[in-house]
């Protein structure tokens, strides 16, 4: 028995989840394995009914699942980074959710690349340092100062910023810190990834060209852990590998990205293999509890039509199964999505016809002709 936790969360959320339910249970129905649902209100109504985002009740209730599987949170009645913030990236922290996994894979016909270009990336986005540590604020006055302590997660610094100018002015500033603690950790599950997934090399991907000490120690932990682990590094500044991943994608397996350019990177591969609509992601805690969800947002503005693309979702629940020792469930699962877009059973920005429930009904019953 496999206990997930499920948080439909705000907007399309509820609805992408509600079809990538419905084809986890098929698949469990078809491998004769029970899946314990355990269902969980977070998002933007609770907040706005009793303020609360993620509560210490919500994270012991995780705690005793082994896995969380999410939609999507993001309301315009909030706010912009209150719900992000206050329930995403407190969970990834809480529970050291320090690998974003985003596969991006030729989904033909529906890459927009010129050609049948065949890639299959994964990406593997550091998820908790960098430039996303929070570590920023503002400076006013001709003499001022800030000091910000950081304690979670890898952390325990204290960080005093001091300025003096000539005239009255106003300065923001946002620091990048990366631990070699966390470098190292994560640059194993990279290595460890390839070895399992049969690939000769990760390509790290920096700017250290420019970022010379938060990115020059990125590279040199990355030479030691690959020279550890007799898989080869490769490395391709930012920049570059944006043109490259639309040029020759094909030419990329596993890519290990730091926090931000990950975040960037990994919505152009949702682009060339089809759009948010097929992007699935999940953040990883290795041995610990890890969260799937899809890469698109809330969408309240399609929220409650049947429009929403539910493909992203139910491959989050492919990503969920494997991660928790059933790759097989996922292979059933990635089929039935293959034959449902060979056979057109797709929504409308897929070139089909069919709704949310619709697709989501196609591609179970997919399931459970492949079982």
């Amino acid at each position: 028995m496999y206990r997930i936790a499920v948080a439909p969360g705000d907007g399309i959320g509820k609805e992408v989840i509600a079809e990538g339910v419905k084809v986890l249970q098929a698949a469990a129905d078809a491998e004769n394995i029970t899946l314990q649902l355990d269902y969980m209100d977070l998002g933007s109504d609770r907040y706005l009914s009793t303020g609360e985002l993620l509560t210490e009740d919500d994270i012991e209730f995780m705690r005793g699942r082994q896995a969380v599987y999410f939609g999507a949170i993001g309301d315009p009645r909030v706010a912009p980074g209150v719900l992000e913030k206050g329930i995403l990236i407190k969970m990834r922290t809480t529970f050291d959710q320090y690998v974003n996994l985003r596969p991006s894979k030729a989904w033909h016909p529906y890459t927009p690349l010129k050609g049948e270009k065949n890639f299959d990336i994964l990406f593997l986005r550091e998820n908790t340092e960098d430039l996303y540590m929070g570590a920023g604020g503002v400076l006013n006055g001709k003499k001022a100062s800030a000091t910000m302590g950081l304690k979670r997660g890898l952390y325990d610094v204290e960080l005093t910023l001091s300025s003096s100018a000539s005239s009255e002015q106003e300065f923001a500033f946002e620091i990048g810190m990366m631990s070699r603690r966390g470098i190292e950790r994560f640059a194993d599950y990279c290595f460890e990834t390839a070895k399992r997934l049969g690939k000769e090399k990760v390509t790290a991907v920096d700017k250290a060209n420019v970022c010379t000490s938060l990115y020059g120690l990125w590279r040199k932990v990355f030479d030691e852990r690959s020279a550890a682990h007799g898989i080869d590094v490769e490395y391709m500044y930012v920049d570059a590998m944006a043109m490259a991943l639309v040029r020759a994608p094909e030419r990329f397996g596993v890519v290990a990205c730091p926090n931000m350019f990950g975040d960037i990177l990994t919505d152009l591969g949702a682009e060339i293999m089809g759009g948010l609509g097929v992007a699935a992601s999940g953040n990883i805690c290795p041995g610990g509890v890890s969260m799937f969800e899809p890469v698109h947002g809330s969408a309240p503005d399609i929220a409650g039509q049947g429009k929403a693309n539910p493909i992203a979702a139910i491959l989050a629940g492919k990503i969920m199964m494997d991660q928790l020792g059933r790759p097989d469930i996922g292979r059933m699962i990635e089929f039935a999505v293959k034959m449902a877009m060979k056979q057109k059973l797709v929504t409308a920005d897929m070139g089909g016809t069919l709704n949310t429930v619709q697709a989501g009904d196609a591609i179970a019953e997919l399931v459970r002709q492949s079982g």
